[in-house]
């Protein structure tokens, strides 16, 4: 099975949004870029990565939906995430500044409008 993974060329997840132009609003803002937008979905590029943002909500979905962001330098993450004033213009739960977690790594959290955990990781160290 080794061999398949090979073969993965993207990994997407769906994300849910409460109010869809809203959500792909705040992505934007947050520096995504829109590739696609029809249908009740918008495909939302940051780099090489994407998330597909569904015009879809379940309230226990959302609320339980957490995606992980793994960066090399989340001080500077945070001082972009801060700029934004995101919590007074979407009216959401306020960011948390980088922290250092049970686990070893730094961790900031950002929820989406619709209340999608966003936990932006550092980076390991390389190996030495």
């Amino acid at each position: 099975m080794s061999s398949l993974a090979s073969t993965i060329n993207a990994l997407r997840p769906f994300v849910p949004s409460r109010d869809f132009d809203t959500s792909k609003r705040f992505y934007l803002e947050l520096g995504f870029t829109l590739a696609y937008d029809g249908e009740g979905i918008a495909e939302l590029l940051f780099g090489r990565h994407s998330i597909l943002l569904q015009d879809f909500y379940e309230p226990a979905h959302a609320n339980n939906t957490m995606l992980q962001m793994v960066v090399s330098d989340l001080d500077a993450w945070w001082r972009h995430i801060d700029s934004l004033w995101l919590t007074e213009r979407y009216a959401l739960n306020a960011p948390i500044a980088p922290t250092m977690q049970p686990w070893g790594r730094r961790v900031a959290f950002l929820f989406d409008p619709s209340g999608v955990l966003w936990h932006i990781s550092e980076a390991a160290p390389a190996a030495s």
